[in-house]
């Protein structure tokens, strides 16, 4: 997948910009919604980076995943749509402040990988490894930085799903329970925050789409690949969080990128 046309040099001065007298880890906050292009733009900076003599390492929010087994534990003893990756408790919030600490004091750290085929976190020994003195660390992932909702604002369900499957909120709170504790912490951790912005979640079902499309291309029809009604349900997962993230950051963020439906910086 290309990354958003026009982005690329918007984010690599924003982030020059803030390496300017700066000795400390800068971690580069990069939040987009699923198919928006967000890791592949981040891929083209770190190497950008890279180039130019910049030790730079990226971190999903996708890769925080918690395994299978602990996700399994979670539908059984909180709520069953648990069991799906994605919404805020779904994550191992302490493994990754664990590897932005580690980064900060300067040591190289391991970083975890998640294996979305299988559906389950990749065995340490396969994670990727960020050098000892890395100055920048791109944090991407789809509601990276995201602030919780009011509970008002949780009460009346925004799609099938959670009209049939969480009539009474318990999944929809416990997520945004989750994101007013653990995760306020690990996002406060970011020292510069973008946001790729798409122009309707409509436009979001069709890039994620397209992703899995791409998925199952290069992984085949394993455990984790998803046909397109099995995307639009999962999708629905994130659409509560997503529809708050597009009205609720832009007045924060410290750079838009706003997308048109081909991934173009209008």
């Amino acid at each position: 997948m290309a990354e958003p046309a026009g982005a690329l040099g918007r984010v690599d001065k924003l982030v020059r910009d803030a390496l300017v007298g700066r000795d400390a880890l800068l971690v580069l906050g990069l939040c987009g919604a699923q198919g928006s292009g967000k890791s592949t733009l981040a891929a083209g900076l770190r190497d950008r980076l890279v180039r130019d003599g910049v030790p730079s390492a990226i971190l999903s929010i996708d890769d925080l995943y918690l395994t299978r087994g602990e996700r399994e534990a979670l539908a059984r003893d909180v709520h069953p749509l648990l069991r799906t990756r994605g919404v805020p408790g779904t994550h191992d919030v302490a493994l990754g402040l664990a590897t932005i600490d580690a980064l900060a004091r300067g040591e190289a750290a391991a970083l975890p990988r998640f294996d979305k085929a299988a559906d389950d976190r990749l065995p340490s020994n396969l994670w990727d490894r960020a050098e000892a003195g890395t100055r920048v660390l791109i944090f991407e992932g789809w509601c990276v930085g995201a602030r919780p909702q009011t509970e008002a604002a949780l009460a009346e369900p925004v799609n099938v799903l959670e009209r049939e499957d969480d009539p009474e909120g318990v999944w929809r709170r416990f997520a945004n329970d989750a994101l007013a504790g653990p995760y306020q912490a690990l996002f406060a951790r970011v020292d510069r925050l973008v946001l790729l912005a798409a122009p309707g979640f409509e436009t979001v079902l069709h890039w994620r789409t397209e992703q899995e499309h791409a998925l199952r291309a290069q992984a085949g029809n394993g455990a984790g690949v998803m046909s397109d009604a099995e995307v639009a349900r999962f999708i629905s997962h994130y659409e509560r969080l997503t529809r708050h993230i597009s009205s609720e950051m832009p007045a924060r963020a410290d750079l838009v990128l706003a997308l048109d439906q081909k991934r173009r910086v209008r």
